[in-house]
């Protein structure tokens, strides 16, 4: 049995997430609502002799996307021998392409049995992408049509978050993000996991770093006419957050609540409050989690030892 690394991108608008939901009262069944379970489905035209069981190396939600993802998975053939990992990726895409689903493996990789996708990983970047209108209006919530009213690319259609609003501050944003930086309980940005362990209530299980946030200029994916017009009515937008691992809808919660910095919803005491007091009650209700539709999990980085022989010693467990 050989042990393969899969690095997949997708779009995640149609799917409930990646992590296949696994019910222990009920039978095995199909699952073709997940990333993880359409890649299982899609390994079974190899036929392995063993069980398909893939494993994640990240976590992402309902309507978020990937650029880049890991999986690893363990494949034994019943003649003993590998699978040529240029055809297990060809395969795989053209198993995919038939069913008409928006994941493609970028490439698939042999690796050490003792390699471990989500244990080896030493960092994970979120790209988080959004407009904002140039002329907005001075307050959308009063018009609650305007943003359906508002063009948007179709091409841009659940792959950018659109804003329109008259008041927007970039330099207060950039400014409030070094707030994030560093060690800090981040208790207040988690959001309640439908997965329930003990552990998530521990002080410790909710402390993370966050060792670099980069604000900068996007571009919009428009094509043909719609690229002038796009960039003639919005300023693009392209946020940036690395850290080694992140909370349940941490992320979603850090770019809400700079929004809401940006666009006068809150201020930067509201920020240090959430941080320095973490509580689940100290969350702002004025900030909105930000939508699905914008944030792409960009890279998941690793060590470039990690795929050899004997770096099972070097783990450092993440969440």
């Amino acid at each position: 049995m050989y042990r393969y690394l899969l690095n997949i991108s997708y779009i995640g608008t149609n799917f409930r997430g990646i992590q296949k939901t696994i019910n222990k009262l009920e039978e095995p069944r199909l699952d073709t609502h997940t990333i993880q379970g359409c890649l299982e489905l899609a390994l079974r035209v190899f036929r392995p002799v063993n069980d398909i069981q893939t494993v994640l190396s990240s976590r992402t939600d309902a309507g978020v996307h990937a650029l880049h993802s890991t999986v690893h998975v363990d494949l034994q053939r019943n003649d003993g021998s590998p699978y040529d990992t240029t055809i297990l990726t060809g395969v795989l895409n053209r198993t995919l392409d038939k069913q008409r689903l928006p994941i493609r493996v970028l490439s698939a990789q042999r690796v050490a049995d003792s390699f471990h996708c989500r244990y080896h990983a030493v960092g994970r970047t979120y790209l988080y992408r959004f407009a904002v209108a140039k002329n907005g209006v001075a307050d959308p919530g009063k018009l609650k049509n305007k943003s359906y009213e508002a063009f948007i690319p179709v091409e841009e259609i659940d792959r950018c978050y659109f804003m329109q609003n008259s008041s927007f501050d970039i330099e207060r944003m950039r400014a409030g993000s070094r707030m994030f930086l560093g060690i800090h309980d981040f208790r207040t940005f988690m959001s309640v996991s439908r997965q329930k362990s003990p552990s998530r209530d521990h002080p410790m299980f909710t402390v993370r770093k966050i060792d670099q946030i980069d604000i900068r200029p996007g571009r919009s994916l428009a094509l043909g006419p719609n690229v002038s017009l796009a960039s003639d009515i919005y300023n693009y937008w392209d946020i940036e957050i690395t850290a080694k691992s992140f909370l349940y809808k941490q992320v979603r919660r850090i770019v809400g609540t700079l929004l809401a910095l940006a666009t006068g919803r809150i201020d930067e005491r509201c920020i240090y409050q959430m941080l320095t007091v973490p509580s689940k009650q100290n969350w702002d209700h004025r900030i909105l989690l930000s939508p699905a539709c914008g944030l792409y999990l960009s890279k998941v980085h690793y060590r470039d030892t990690a795929f050899e022989a004997g770096a099972t010693s070097k783990i450092e467990t993440s969440h």
